[in-house]
């Protein structure tokens, strides 16, 4: 029997519809309508994994077979090619990704994950046999009691089986600058941290003298780039010692000192520290890429011999966690896209945040600096001390503890959400919107499109719709991900309440920026100039209307068999299938909220007055909708 839901769908289908239905349409239709109600959306288990647990803690990662192929393409054997000598090391091959062929495809989230998962078993063996190691900042900023730094270094020691190791500065944000005694009161912070570590059975080595130097490196001045230039500087020499415990298998851990002009080692910010290092590191390991020593010509080096200065991750660890939102009351941001956000941020730091979380935006410039130096798949992370084993979770996946781009609701209803969950920052791209046709980069365009759909594009046909239907075009960076967006029209006597239908036409970004964060960047920036306009949180500066306006519902399709259907349906309010396609939709969030103030408790119904019969009319205007590829070469 067909419910209430089925059954009115079926009858708001105009005859057009009715007839195919019989052919193609399975009656099977679907929303996400528990979004609309007042309750809160199913629990999710709360807090850390037990700490003492290292198995339990990557089992809670939850990785996926995506994640450990790129986590492996980090830190697993690197295969050894014909003719090859045995033990050398190189460059893993990604694995080979199939083409698919959906409307609206973002190409990030590849064709294998609709491939059958491997046992958790199999997983966790291959996360567990890192072979190349690499390594990564952390400031740990104090002060800690000893139960806190225990539970930090075994988070230390849990990265460092998984083939990240550390290299620590400490910091105690209770000694004051220029305070008689401060230098040895923040050496004894440091053996403190040796001693935590080396009671949870890591070898640790404190590197007391100074390894950076004030002020900016030489030549620094001509540099033509905008990376942000750090107060410290470092070179190769002054990373010997860093170097040496790294080899010898220690974790160096780093007061903040630094020598003055005067050669003199004074103690400095530690965010200066950090920035000098992480830059200091990636110089060095890309020098010596580029320019291999004579030892390493002689003989092959083996990957556990050496290891890779070049730092994949960054890691404040303090007391009161990640960046507050303010499209999430004060709640830490989940991601955040450095290049287009991070003035906005500061700008919308509420005053009253300043008690709470007095090194939010410092630390917020230490990443922004920081990672204009690092790799682009790198991220840095900012984690409550409550949280040491998000820092697995981080590692393996690389991704935010629940993604930004899910719906608000989602969000604002999940429990596993506090003011301990850590906030992820990448270095992101700009988002910009284009409105008139004229402005688009065609050449672009077309080569963004056919390297993420892997088709040929119509060009013609596709850039004459355009011309007649386009809405707006949502361009990450230097086109390396669009959303193309038109105002498709109803027929006469549509309802204004949904009329015309806004559609997402092509939804794309490039295969280089996969796993950088661009995919939830640009949905983010969707939603924000769509179906989530007008309300306080969809106020991103993406350079389009910033909030202001009314929000519209946002219509897709795709076909039947596209794996990213499984991200469309945790991202749509709802999807109805017809035949090979299924269509997508996202309510105008501004409107069902203003719908739930207005009702109170009765909350909203699964079909309201201004829906009826919107399915029959988006599903027979979205699948007259010509295709913009051109027939497959046989």
């Amino acid at each position: 029997m067909l419910s209430r839901t089925t059954q009115t769908a079926r009858r708001a289908l105009p005859s057009s519809t009715n007839a195919r239905s019989a052919q193609t349409f399975k009656a099977f239709y679907a929303t996400i309508r528990s979004l609309r109600q007042s309750a809160p959306p199913p629990d999710v288990e709360e807090g850390d994994p037990a700490d003492n647990d290292f198995i339990m803690s990557i089992l809670r990662a939850n990785p996926s077979l995506r994640d450990t192929r790129s986590y492996l393409a980090d830190f697993g054997p690197r295969p050894v090619k014909p003719g090859q000598p045995k033990g050398q090391a190189v460059s893993l091959p990604l694995a080979a990704q199939k083409a698919t062929e959906p409307e609206v495809r973002p190409p990030d989230i590849q064709k294998q994950e609709a491939a059958t998962e491997a046992a958790p078993s199999q997983v966790i063996a291959s996360i567990l046999n890192p072979v190349y190691r690499r390594t990564s900042l952390v400031k740990l900023q104090g002060p800690f009691t000893d139960r806190q730094l225990e539970s930090i270094a075994r988070g230390m020691i849990y990265l460092e089986k998984l083939g990240l190791v550390s290299v620590i500065v400490v910091d105690n944000d209770n000694l004051v600058r220029g305070d008689v005694g401060e230098r040895a009161a923040i050496i004894e912070e440091t053996m403190r941290v040796v001693s935590a570590l080396e009671k949870q059975g890591a070898k640790a080595r404190p590197v007391l003298g100074s390894v950076v130097r004030l002020g900016p490196k030489p030549g620094d001045e001509d540099r033509g780039d905008s990376a942000p230039v750090p107060e410290a500087h470092t070179s190769a020499s002054d990373l010997i010692p860093i170097r040496s415990a790294l080899k010898s298998g220690e974790i160096p851990v780093v007061p903040p000192l630094a020598l003055d002009s005067f050669y003199r080692s004074v103690r400095v910010d530690a965010n200066d520290v950090v920035a000098a290092l992480v830059r200091g590191m990636a110089e060095v390991a890309a020098q010596e890429k580029n320019e291999p020593s004579s030892s390493t010509l002689e003989r092959p080096v083996l990957p556990d011999e050496d290891i890779d200065l070049t730092p994949m991750r960054l890691m404040i660890i303090n007391k009161e966690g990640g960046v507050p939102s303010y499209a999430r009351s004060g709640m830490p941001h989940l991601l955040v896209n450095l290049a287009s956000e991070f003035d906005y941020i500061r700008n919308t730091f509420d005053p009253r945040w300043k008690s709470t979380h007095p090194s939010a935006l410092g630390n917020l410039n230490l990443a922004r600096t920081c990672l204009s130096y690092m790799p682009p798949t790198s991220s840095a992370v900012m984690v409550s001390h409550k949280s040491p084993s998000s820092l697995i979770a981080n590692l393996i996946t690389n991704k935010p503890a629940v993604s930004s781009s899910l719906p608000h609701a989602l969000l604002q209803g999940n429990r596993s959400l506090d003011h301990s969950t850590p906030t992820l920052l990448r270095r992101g791209l700009d988002m910009r919107v284009i409105r008139s046709p004229t402005d688009i980069d065609k050449a672009k365009l077309k080569v963004l499109l056919e390297q993420s759909f892997r088709r040929e594009l119509d060009e013609q046909a596709f850039w004459d719709r355009l011309d007649q239907s386009l809405d707006f075009v949502i361009v990450a960076g230097d086109y390396a991900g669009a959303a193309v967006v038109t105002t498709e029209q109803c027929p006469a006597g549509a309802s204004p309440a949904w009329a015309p239908i806004t559609y997402l036409d092509k939804f794309a970004v490039l295969p280089s920026h996969q796993g950088d964060g661009t995919v939830d960047f640009l949905w983010v920036a969707l939603h924000d100039e769509s179906y989530g306009l007008g309300l306080p949180f969809s106020a991103n500066p993406n350079g389009g209307k910033e909030g202001k306006g009314e929000g519209r519902d946002l219509v897709w399709r795709s076909r039947a068999d596209n794996p990213v259907n499984k991200w469309y349906f945790e991202r749509s309010t709802g999807h109805m299938r017809l035949g090979d396609w299924v269509l997508f939709w996202c309510d105008a969030e501004k409107r069902l909220k203003t719908e739930e103030g207005r009702r109170g408790s009765q909350g909203l119904s699964y079909l309201e007055h201004w829906e009826h019969g919107r399915l029959g009319v988006w599903s027979d205007v979205v699948m007259k909708i010509p295709s913009s590829w051109k027939p497959k070469k046989n």
